[in-house]
């Protein structure tokens, strides 16, 4: 180590050196595996590291519907069980009646109610 300070002081030596070391063929077949495999190879650490991102995005989309899944199954074992929830989500959604019942919809212009609301 002392010997390769010394030599780097000298001001004709250290073009030597960079030949002796940098340029030498084994140094630069290593630098190009590591440019090859890390930018241009099917197994590059960019295309490992998109495929990882997209490995993270589909396991929350999973625990997303994982978690609609189980609501839905829940008011789904609800409605079955319960014949008055079964009626009432009929009439809400469906705008069932019960036999000489009369329903009245009642549609709202919303875009009356936004210019009243911003004069």
């Amino acid at each position: 180590m002392k010997n390769l300070i010394k030599d780097i002081q000298k001001p004709n030596e250290v073009f030597r050196l960079v030949k002796k070391y940098i340029l030498n063929k084994y140094v630069i077949t290593i630098f190009l595996f590591l440019i090859w495999m890390v930018f241009f190879d099917s197994t590059s650490f960019l295309v490992i590291n998109e495929i990882d991102g997209n490995i993270t995005k589909n396991e929350q989309q999973l625990a997303h519907y994982k978690s609609e899944y189980e609501k839905n199954n829940s008011f789904y074992e609800k409605l079955m069980n319960n014949k008055s929830e079964k009626e009432k989500f009929a009439r809400e959604n469906y705008f069932m009646k019960k036999p000489n019942e009369e329903i009245f919809i009642i549609v709202v212009d919303s875009s009356n109610i936004a210019e009243k609301a911003n004069p």
